[in-house]
């Protein structure tokens, strides 16, 4: 192929892991994972040079066989991945009388365990040759708050700050890793959100910075890869306007 680092971004076939990877193929070469074949080639053909990316279709919630296929992937691709970003997610608000013990299960195998599965797949150097810098994990700002019918989706992103913590430590100072905490951007898991008007208006007024973008969870996220973030690690970079400071809403 050509010089371009590669990059690999998880939940790509829609939504922020869709934005950011057409984004970011303007500067490495990219992996699209997701599980719809379909969508991941949507996503390819609205990337920069189209042909030269390609596609990991998976379901990240099968974890029991993610190495196997994700080390069988690389190898026959003959790829090093530098990047990783870990967009995908599932997220079901339930109060607690609803929750099971298979929707924490499904919560936690997207969530947490795919992408640590991942990262230890990448730091394997038989199967990635020492090639990872950096890694993005996308949290939420729920990580470090309370709200009803979210305690599954709360306690997997608290799990996901608290993995990468670790994984910054053991990993340093090699590979550099840190969460985004984003706020409310409209994405295809928050667009029925977005259907009810007085909702949107009472969260925008929580907000001091008005409702986010995906581009502005991108702008985090591209300054944490980069070498401008080469002291930063084992971070939680809240983007959120304002959201989570702001007592009076």
């Amino acid at each position: 192929m050509d010089n371009k680092e590669w990059i690999l971004i998880t939940g790509a076939s829609s939504g922020m892991g869709r934005e950011m990877a057409i984004r970011f193929s303007s500067v490495f070469r990219v992996i699209l994972n997701g599980r719809d074949f379909e969508r991941l080639e949507e996503t390819r053909q609205l990337c920069e040079d189209s042909d030269k990316q390609l596609i990991w279709q998976y379901d990240l919630g099968n974890v029991e066989e993610l190495e196997m296929a994700f080390i069988g992937f690389l190898a026959e691709n003959n790829v090093q991945v530098n990047y990783f970003v870990h967009c995908a997610g599932f997220m079901k608000a339930y109060p607690l009388k609803m929750v099971s013990a298979t929707l924490f299960q499904s919560t936690f195998n997207v969530n947490v365990i795919a992408g640590a599965l991942i990262v230890k797949s990448l730091m394997n150097r038989k199967v990635n040759a020492s090639a990872l810098k950096s890694v993005v994990l996308i949290s939420s700002n729920i990580s470090n708050f309370g709200a009803k019918a979210f305690s599954v989706y709360g306690a997997s992103k608290g799990a996901v700050d608290s993995l990468m913590r670790s994984l910054a430590v053991e990993l340093a100072p090699r590979v550099r890793v840190n969460s985004v905490l984003p706020g409310g951007v409209r994405t295809a898991m928050t667009e029925h959100m977005y259907q009810d008007e007085n909702l949107i208006e009472r969260m925008a007024a929580d907000y001091p910075l008005g409702l986010g973008e995906v581009k502005d969870i991108y702008m985090a996220v591209k300054f944490l890869l980069s070498d401008e973030a080469r002291w930063v690690t084992g971070q939680q970079f809240t983007v959120d306007g304002g959201r989570t400071i702001n007592i009076t809403g």
